[in-house]
């Protein structure tokens, strides 16, 4: 908390911040890792938790967007295969490429070998960088994935992409730590309650959520980077755009592994649109729904739920189908898609795509950023710090390179001081990768710092809160550098833990409370009720641990959205958000 209420001091002073970024998912965490460590004086404020909306519920996959070749979309679709390269190359431990194994069932409107031929095409696109695409067999198929019901099947092809290895709101995370670290003040739980622009200058009203205080700070430019609430806050401030968002909601269900395979399983539904089985450790996760709503926190559903089950259910040769009592987490979020204010409005959302769109006011000195995705944060960072600069603004380091993981001498140094501890005979045996890889991948530099505390005691060596791959010595780290608020905010975005374990047993762990004690102090037992009051178990399945969503019997007011939404079509969809 002591980073937290340092930040909120350095935000309420009298100095005058170069830019100042309301919203801290993914476009604001980059906008603000790439303007800080380029020399821009930057903060960065999010009214809740830092990838507390959109960006912690994504499929977790960094891909060129190869349905979009469909609408021959294909300029699009090559910038976005070029940044997904980008990634893969500058973050190896993160983002991985892992390959995408498609099954046509029999009247689908291509034909396999048209499909195959598609992937070819989109291997191009992304500059030969990925393994080359495969046509295998029916009969090779149910020798890998036997999992996988070829009997309506009429072909396969499989091509590949990248994904996240671990988290998505532990990836944006890791950019708002990399902004503070070049010396950005950085706050979670403080809102903007409203702003006005005289002599040059923006003076933003705040409010810290935890406390209830009221203070002012000020920015010669103020970045709108809110997502699905950056209408709203153009409203608030009275801007006027030339785009805005339409909403999507999209939903899916975590279920014990239904292959050992690091594949996706990739099907169509019958209006030919895409869902998959996507690894998630020792758990799979099934989606996505796309559904149309104006509600930026819309809610699960039953009809939601029994959607996908039923849809995947129909795909996959299991035992036993998957049924209620097998969903150990879902997730439930909103995606904006940018469109024009002239006309875009009546567009088929389903036909929109996640391509990101930036007004700016250069002579007021405001920008909004509308959708984007992960795969293109780089380029908005790069964007916003161009944009900047065009408002008089100051780029003292312009060629500095503000993103990627720390250089070859620095993980080598790593290693070796994990060798030399024998670090991984630490490893838990249900873990699927060494203790040391764990580290790297998720604090890269920063994990040296672990390895220190771990000589120091090795009982910070230890998992604290069993059936997770969390070590003591995470939390320790979380909370002195990780700006933990609530317990969600390390159970849910810092780790994913509410993600692969059920409610019940995280509550009954007897390292939870010690985990809290190190990350909350006295307020320890205080974190530990707040948490579980706001996100109970419900018939087995638990709230989605992200803002306070419930399934609908829960949630009366989130009901009345639902039952229209009902009456809308349900369609699984490739949009990554």
């Amino acid at each position: 908390m002591q980073l937290r209420e340092s930040n909120i001091e350095r935000l309420a002073s009298e100095d005058v911040y170069d830019a100042l970024i309301v919203g801290g998912g993914i476009n604001g965490a980059v906008s603000a890792a790439a303007l800080a460590g380029k020399g821009v004086k930057t903060a960065l404020i999010d009214q809740g938790d830092f990838a507390g909306m959109t960006s912690m519920w994504s499929s977790n996959l960094i891909w060129g967007g190869i349905k979009y070749m469909e609408s021959y979309d294909f300029k699009l679709v090559r910038e976005l295969c070029v940044s997904r390269n980008h990634l893969i190359k500058h973050y190896p431990s993160t983002v991985q490429e892992i390959r995408f194994l498609t099954t046509i069932t029999k009247g689908f409107r291509w034909h396999p070998l048209v499909l195959w031929a598609g992937t070819w095409l989109y291997w191009f696109f992304g500059n030969c960088f990925t393994r080359i695409p495969r046509l295998p067999s029916l009969k090779q198929v149910n020798q890998e994935e036997p999992v996988i019901d070829t009997q309506p099947a009429v072909g396969c092809f499989e091509y590949s992409d990248a994904f996240l290895h671990d988290n998505d709101a532990r990836f944006v995370f890791n950019f708002v730590r990399l902004a503070m670290n070049s010396g950005c003040a950085a706050a979670n739980y403080v809102e903007s309650t409203g702003a006005t622009r005289e002599n040059g200058i923006w003076t933003v009203q705040l409010r810290d959520v935890m406390t209830g205080r009221e203070f002012t700070a000020k920015t010669r430019t103020l970045i709108n980077a809110c997502g699905p609430l950056a209408d709203q806050y153009n409203r608030l401030t009275e801007k006027k755009t030339e785009h805005s968002h339409v909403l999507s909601k999209g939903i899916h269900l975590i279920v014990d592994q239904v292959t050992p395979n690091k594949r996706v399983l990739a099907f169509f539904d019958q209006d030919g649109r895409l869902f998959f089985a996507i690894p998630m450790g020792n758990r799979t996760c099934i989606g996505t729904t796309d559904t149309r709503t104006d509600d930026p926190h819309a809610a699960i559903t039953d009809e939601d739920i029994d959607f996908v089950l039923d849809n995947i259910n129909a795909r996959l040769a299991l035992d036993k189908p998957l049924d209620r009592d097998d969903i150990i987490a879902t997730r439930c979020g909103v995606r904006p898609l940018a469109v024009e204010n002239t006309g875009g409005q009546d567009r088929d959302f389903l036909q929109l795509s996640r391509k990101h769109e930036i007004d700016s006011d250069i002579e007021q000195g405001y920008i909004s950023i509308f959708g984007g995705k992960l795969t293109d944060c780089v380029n908005v960072g790069n964007e916003i710090t161009d944009l900047v600069k065009q408002m008089g603004i100051e780029v003292r380091y312009p060629k500095y390179r503000w993103y990627g993981e720390p250089v070859d001498s620095v993980r080598d140094e790593f290693f070796h001081q994990a060798r030399l501890m024998n670090l991984d005979d630490y490893t838990d045996p249900a873990s699927s990768e060494p203790l040391s890889t764990r580290l790297w991948r998720r604090y890269a530099g920063h994990a040296i710092g672990i390895l220190e505390n771990i000589r120091e005691d090795p009982r910070q060596a230890e998992i604290l809160i069993e059936g997770t791959e969390y070590i003591r010595a995470e939390v320790r780290q979380a909370a002195r550098r990780e700006m933990i608020t609530k317990l969600e905010d390390f159970l849910r975005r810092r780790s994913k833990i509410s993600l692969v374990s059920r409610q019940e047993t995280i509550k009954n762990s007897a390292g939870l409370l010690e985990a809290c004690e190190i990350l909350f102090g006295d307020d320890a037992k205080k974190r530990f009720d707040e948490y579980f009051r706001e996100h109970p178990v419900t018939n087995g399945i638990a709230k989605d641990p992200s803002s306070g969503q419930a399934a609908a019997d829960d949630a009366p007011e989130a009901t009345e959205a639902a039952d229209s939404a009902r009456e809308r079509e349900h369609g699984f969809e490739t949009l990554n958000w």
